[in-house]
């Protein structure tokens, strides 16, 4: 689970009288995952975007359609209880 002082709260921004939700949570050696909710003006429909950002640049993306989003978070959560990932420690770590 990500700790509380990892993660920034949503913040909402007006880009063209359109609100835009965005929360990010720090992830380590300047890496940051970034989750926003964009709109598409050539298909005119909304997505969540979530990628992963170093130095203000994305480095990859994955667009979700927002009516998975609420399952990708349930499915996650339920991953990391089922996997015990809140005390989960990398195998390279251990040195």
């Amino acid at each position: 689970m990500a700790k509380k002082d990892e993660m920034t709260e949503v913040v909402a921004d007006i880009d063209d009288d359109t609100p835009t939700a965005y929360s990010e949570i720090k992830m380590g050696g300047g890496w940051y995952m970034a989750i926003s909710l964009e709109r598409s003006e050539r298909f005119d429909k909304e997505y969540v975007e979530i990628s992963k950002e170093r130095a203000g640049k994305k480095r990859s993306r994955f667009n979700l359609s927002p009516k998975h989003t609420r399952v990708l978070g349930e499915a996650l959560i339920k991953f990391a209880d089922e996997n015990d990932l809140d005390n989960f420690e990398s195998k390279g770590s251990e040195e």
